[in-house]
C-alpha cells in the first residue's frame, strides 16, 4: 500500500525523463546561440574554404587584376588600320581574325593540299593558322575573360594595360620617322602617369603585353637604328612588366620572355586531354627533324651545318624545305604533322635565339634539342622547368660549327627510358605552352596566359615589402632574383 502523499513511481519516472530531454534541448540551442559550429557535412564549390569568412573566402582575394579602359586609340583603332600596312604584312587582318586567332585550319583546302593535310587540325579542335606575333590581342581578349578581373583598382594587386604595341610596330615601322614610330607609346606614358592607379606605386605594379621580341622595342640599343620604337626605353614603362615573346637582355631589363602563340587554342579542359593522348601516343618514326632555312648571310649561324647532317642521316631525319620562298615552313599542317612525326626536334637559333617553332615542337610532343642557352633556357622561366634536362637536349653551337659532335650519334646514346622521360615532361608542360581561346574559359587548366598572369601577380606581391620610407615605397629586385639562380 502507497502512502498517502507520495508520488507514483511511474509518474516520477516520467519527471526524470522530461528533465534530461529539456537540458538536452537547452545545451544544443545554447551551442547554436552561442556560434559553436555543429558537425555537419557540406559540399563546397572548388576554391571554397568553408573555414573562412567574409573576404577570406574570395579565393582572388589578394590576386584581382584591373584592366584599364584605354582610349580606343591605343588598341581598337589600332586593329582597324591593319589593311594599310604599306604591304609589309598583307594578310594582317586576315591574321587578327577570330578573337586574334586567325584563320582556321581544316574549313578550307588550298591549293595542292588534300584533306589529308591537316589530319584532324580543325577549328572545332581548337586549331587555328596564328601569326607568330599575334600576342597583343590574344591576350587581351583571354584578359576580359579572367576569373579574377576586377573593375575595382582599390583591390587589384596588378593593373593590366591593354595597349597594342606589336601592332603599333607594324604600321609604323616601315617609312615612317622616329617621331611616328615612337608617337603611340609617348601618347599612352603620358595617359597612364596621370592615373590615380599609376600614382599608387609608380607604375611598378602595371604590366602591359608588348607580342614581339623586346629588340623590337629598344630602338636606340639596337646595332640597326631604325628598327622600332623606344616603348622599353621611356621612363614611364621602365617601371612597368612588358610580357614579351623573346627577351632581349634577360634580368637587365623590364622584360619577361613568355611562349609565342603557336597554331593549338582550346576552348575547353578535354581539348587539351585529347591533344595529350594523341601525342603521348603518337608513331615517331623519325628520329630527329628541323623545319627551317638556312642563312648564308649570317656568319653566326649553324643552319647550314644542321641542314647539312640532317641530309647525310637521311633514314634518321626529315626537313621541311624553306628556301625560296618554299610554302610547307609556312603551313601549319605540314609543320605540326612532321614535329609529330619526330622524336627530336632541332631548335638552332634564327632572327633571335629563339624560334616559334620550339614552341610548336613541344606542343607536338616533340623533345626540342637546342644549341644555345639563350633560345630557351635564359628566358620563359615562367613556363619551362629550371632543369632544361628535363625537357630538353642541349647541344653547344660551337661544337657544331667546328664539325666536332655528330648530332645524330649524340641523340642515339641517349638511354631509351630517359627519352621516354624528356616525353612525358614535354606532354605535361602542353597546357603552359598554349593560349586558350579566348571566347572560351577553361575552369579546370592554366594555359600560357593564367601562368605569366599569376607570376606578374607573384612578382609583384613579393617584390613590394609594402613599407613606406619617407612617402617612398621600397621595391627589391624581382629580375636579380630570377636569374640568379
Amino acid at each position: 500500500m502507497e502512502k498517502s502523499g507520495a508520488v507514483p513511481r511511474w509518474r516520477f519516472l516520467l519527471l526524470v525523463a522530461a528533465a534530461f530531454w529539456v537540458c538536452i534541448l537547452y545545451f544544443r540551442m545554447s551551442l547554436v546561440l552561442t556560434g559553436v559550429a555543429v558537425e555537419h557535412t557540406v559540399s563546397y564549390a572548388p576554391g571554397y574554404d568553408n573555414r573562412r569568412g567574409g573576404d577570406d573566402a574570395d579565393p582572388c582575394r589578394g590576386r584581382y587584376v584591373y584592366m584599364h579602359e584605354l582610349p580606343p586609340r591605343f588598341n581598337a583603332e589600332i586593329l582597324r588600320g591593319c589593311g594599310s600596312t604599306d604591304g609589309r604584312w598583307p594578310d594582317m587582318c586576315e591574321q587578327l581574325s577570330n578573337a586574334g586567332l586567325g584563320q582556321p585550319l581544316g574549313d578550307e583546302i588550298g591549293a595542292g593540299q588534300t584533306k589529308g593535310d591537316y589530319v584532324g587540325l580543325t577549328a572545332a579542335g581548337g586549331w587555328y593558322a596564328t601569326h607568330q606575333f599575334a600576342l597583343d590581342a590574344i591576350f587581351h581578349g583571354r584578359m576580359r575573360r579572367h576569373r579574377c578581373l576586377t573593375n575595382d583598382s582599390s583591390k587589384a594587386a596588378a593593373v593590366f594595360v591593354p595597349f597594342y604595341a606589336g601592332f603599333d610596330f607594324v604600321r609604323h615601322h616601315w617609312g615612317y620617322d622616329d617621331a611616328t614610330r615612337d608617337a603611340a607609346s609617348r601618347d599612352l606614358a603620358r595617359w597612364l602617369v596621370r592615373r590615380p592607379e599609376w600614382r599608387r606605386a609608380g607604375g611598378r605594379d602595371h604590366f602591359l603585353v608588348a607580342g614581339r621580341t623586346a629588340w623590337d622595342f629598344r630602338r636606340d640599343t639596337n646595332l640597326n637604328s631604325n628598327w622600332g620604337t623606344n616603348l622599353l626605353l621611356l621612363e614611364a614603362t621602365k617601371n612597368m612588366t612588358v610580357l614579351v615573346v623573346e627577351s632581349s637582355a634577360p634580368g637587365h631589363g623590364n622584360d619577361a620572355a613568355v611562349p609565342y602563340p603557336t597554331y593549338f587554342h582550346p576552348r575547353a579542359a578535354a581539348d587539351v586531354l585529347d591533344w595529350q593522348n594523341r601525342i603521348r601516343n603518337a608513331d615517331r618514326p623519325w628520329l630527329m627533324s628541323f623545319v627551317g632555312a638556312p642563312r648564308p648571310g649570317d656568319p653566326r649561324s649553324i643552319r647550314s651545318q644542321i641542314i647539312a647532317q640532317c641530309g647525310a642521316a637521311s633514314s634518321a631525319c626529315q626537313q621541311l624545305g624553306c628556301a625560296f620562298g618554299a610554302s610547307q615552313c609556312h603551313t601549319p599542317a605540314a609543320i605540326m604533322r612532321l614535329f609529330e612525326s619526330s622524336v627530336f626536334c632541332l631548335q638552332p637559333p634564327g632572327d633571335s635565339y629563339t624560334r616559334r617553332s620550339a614552341f610548336d615542337a613541344m606542343v607536338a610532343g616533340c623533345v626540342p634539342v637546342f644549341f644555345h642557352p639563350a633560345s630557351a633556357y635564359l628566358q620563359y622561366t615562367w613556363h619551362l622547368p629550371r632543369d632544361h634536362a628535363r625537357y630538353s637536349v642541349y647541344i653547344p653551337e660551337d661544337d657544331v660549327r667546328a664539325g666536332t659532335v655528330s648530332i645524330e650519334e649524340t641523340l642515339k646514346r641517349i638511354p631509351p627510358a630517359a627519352v621516354r622521360r624528356m616525353q612525358e615532361e614535354v606532354v605535361r608542360l602542353v597546357p603552359r605552352l598554349v593560349y586558350a581561346d579566348p571566347r572560351y574559359t577553361m575552369e579546370t587548366v592554366k594555359d600560357a596566359f593564367d601562368v605569366a598572369v599569376d607570376a606578374v601577380v607573384d612578382k609583384v606581391a613579393e617584390t613590394r615589402t609594402g613599407e613606406s620610407e619617407g612617402g617612398e615605397v621600397r621595391w627589391s629586385s624581382w629580375l636579380h632574383k630570377i636569374w640568379s639562380n
